[in-house]
């Protein structure tokens, strides 16, 4: 069974699921991330799933979260890899030759410094990877696509113009997700990401963040919520590092009396950075 993975082959996704899974790693592309959470949840369509949830120049991706407090899925992992988009092109074709140039509009406008340079037309399209994808299938010579550097790879394309972003320093978040009943707790887990809710008392935030840093935990990422039907009434998710499982449970216990309800997303090893 493969990992589900938002997007076609090629991209950023599964250059995510391959530092994970290992470079044979098969994956099931999803149109959505809704779709994706779909196929994570069937046993018969997948064996998990990457899924983006925030990036380091755009922020947090909402909607994801509000997928994970819904779905029966499990954070198990994660990993922060760089964004590095480039300029791809059919073999032989040169930067004169280039008329238009096709991508996600988020790539698009990551990479704006360096196309306003050319006199070209910008096309938006669905995926970077489709955009790849697409060029080879026309032959193209007039045509350039903004990809990952695995697009190139798999549809045996030319890099004419590498790391192409105006930003170098952009990572994206993406977690690990498999079926509860599937999940196995990593025992060198040292991370945790959570979901409450309070009764929105006044100080009662405080007093919850003041258990967290009590027992030592680091609170790493605190994102609220609107609560869906309520009057301006928030959940919140937090990620929170620890040195000993000990202080987690010491933590849950704590914020129990302070929280309406708390779901626990994962607990597993905190991700590192890998090149895109």
């Amino acid at each position: 069974m493969g990992i589900a993975i938002q997007g076609y082959e090629g991209s950023f996704h599964q250059v995510a699921a391959r530092t994970i899974f290992g470079k044979d790693v098969a994956v099931v592309p999803c149109a959505t991330f809704s779709a994706l959470v779909k196929k994570a949840e069937n046993k018969k369509e997948s064996a998990g799933a990457m899924m983006a949830i925030e990036n380091s120049i755009a922020g947090s991706i909402l909607p994801n979260y509000n997928l994970l407090l819904r779905s029966s899925l499990k954070v198990t992992g994660e990993v922060y890899l760089s964004i590095s988009q480039n300029l791809l092109v059919n073999k032989g074709v040169q930067l004169a030759d280039i008329k238009e140039v096709h991508s996600h509009p988020m790539a698009l406008l990551q990479c704006l410094d360096y196309l306003e340079k050319n006199n070209w037309k910008l096309v938006e399209s669905e995926d970077t990877a489709l955009s790849a994808k697409h060029l080879l299938q026309h032959r193209s010579k007039h045509v350039a696509a903004v990809a990952s550097k695995l697009a190139a790879e798999l549809f045996n394309l030319e890099i004419i113009g590498p790391d192409i972003q105006t930003q170098k320093n952009n990572y994206t978040r993406f977690l690990v997700l498999e079926r509860a009943a599937d999940v196995v707790e990593d025992p060198l887990a040292n991370k945790a990401s959570i979901y409450f809710q309070t009764n929105h008392a006044k100080g009662v935030l405080a007093k919850v963040l003041t258990q967290i840093a009590k027992f030592d935990v680091n609170l790493t990422k605190l994102q609220s919520m609107p609560i869906p039907g309520s009057n301006f009434k928030y959940g919140f998710y937090a990620d929170m590092e620890f040195d000993k499982r000990k202080k987690l449970d010491q933590v849950l216990a704590a914020i129990t009396g302070l929280t309406n309800s708390v779901k626990i997303f994962g607990v597993y090893q905190k991700g590192k950075m890998q090149k895109g």
